[in-house]
């Protein structure tokens, strides 16, 4: 008789299921929204994360590319990479720092800007739609509800500064 090695049935973890995670749930919302603003970047010749960079620049002005990448929500490595295209394209301009040559200063072209002046009146057109379909109070709680969310799970100062060193 051989012996076989018996399975220990542990206890499952209690999990619950995609329908009620809030990751998935945010991915699949971010999904629904982006659903609708892809094509138009795609006719416009720029990526997601290219259109963020453009669209911080475009509200903040210049700024030191790693501001850039904590407010468009971007990996350094892949900033780099985006900037590069971007100058290629003549959608923005880099200059070194006045105090620190290492630093990186970025700012939207004239053609960045009217590229941006020319899709928004495409873009806040949708915006409206979703607005449409959703309501726009229901849009605007939850723009709130995201932002309180947010806040309450950021990390605390104390916790920041541990990681940082």
């Amino acid at each position: 008789m051989s012996e076989r090695k018996r399975i220990v049935d542990f206890p499952r973890p209690r999990l619950m299921d995609d329908t009620q995670s809030l990751p998935i749930a945010l991915l699949r919302a971010r999904e629904a929204v982006m659903a609708w603003f892809r094509p138009h970047h795609r006719k416009g010749g720029v990526t997601e994360q290219q259109w963020r960079v453009i669209r911080v620049l475009y509200f903040g002005g210049e700024m030191e590319a790693g501001e850039l990448a904590r407010r468009a929500w971007l990996l350094a490595p892949s900033l780099s990479r985006i900037l590069k295209d971007l100058e290629a394209a003549k959608y923005i301009r880099r200059r070194p720092g006045e105090s620190d040559s290492r630093q990186s200063l970025v700012s939207l072209s004239p053609r960045g800007t009217a590229m941006v002046n020319r899709v928004a009146p495409f873009l806040d057109g949708i915006h409206r739609e979703i607005a449409r379909r959703v309501g726009p109070d229901r849009v605007e709680a939850l723009l709130a509800l995201l932002d309180q969310l947010e806040r309450a799970l950021a990390p605390a100062p104390e916790a920041r500064r541990r990681s940082r060193k």
